[in-house]
């Protein structure tokens, strides 16, 4: 009941879906590349570039995918290749560390899928990280960051992927936005001795 509200919600802070002018993907499940087609599948965004790491691109592109992913994502195939088909004469891709736009900078964070990405947007001296799914929940993500996940694909790259970035916002001190994550999902990892709480951001 709460898919397919993207145009309303833009709406109601005044911005239309023609006014976007960047769409940027970590991932290609459903629950972050589904919302790019209209009801007609057509684009949503008609005067948007779409951004994409090659390795996630490929993947979902591939046609043996849908044969080797997990039975229960089969769909998730499917409906990736066909909205990425859509949209990939307009698909700019970018480098594993590179800013492929002002102030954006992609981070790799394999495992949720194979080509994940996290971002790092800076304004001035300030920046956050936007993890995507690489941290999946605010209670056993950060308490036991070493168990593994059945959200990931590739649950081994994910503990090690959920490790380092626990490490690294919880050394710099870095803002988070996870998508998955309490209160909005902004907030802050704090370490607490080898396991670390999130704190919300209000």
């Amino acid at each position: 009941a709460s898919a397919g509200l993207l145009p309303d919600t833009l709406a109601g802070i005044g911005i239309d879906v023609e006014d976007i002018t960047d769409v940027v993907f970590t991932h290609g499940h459903p629950d972050h590349l589904w919302g790019l087609l209209d009801d007609f599948d057509d684009p949503l965004f008609t005067n948007a570039a779409y951004h994409i790491g090659q390795a996630e691109f490929d993947y979902w592109m591939n046609p043996e995918t849908v044969n080797t992913i997990d039975a229960s994502r089969t769909t998730f195939a499917v409906g990736a290749k066909r909205r990425l088909e859509v949209i990939e004469d307009n698909i700019q891709f970018f480098g594993d560390t590179a800013e492929f736009l002002p102030g954006v900078t992609a981070q790799p964070s394999f495992g949720h899928t194979p080509g994940h990405m996290a971002f790092a947007v800076h304004s001035g001296k300030s920046a956050a990280l936007i993890v995507g799914d690489a941290i999946g929940n605010h209670h056993l993500a950060f308490e036991r960051p070493d168990l593994p996940s059945g959200a990931d694909q590739d649950r081994e790259t994910g503990i090690v992927t959920r490790t380092k970035l626990l490490d690294q916002l919880a050394t710099d001190e870095m803002p988070l936005i996870g998508f998955h994550l309490a209160g909005g999902g902004v907030g802050r990892a704090v370490r607490q001795g080898d396991a670390y709480r999130f704190e919300v951001e209000i």
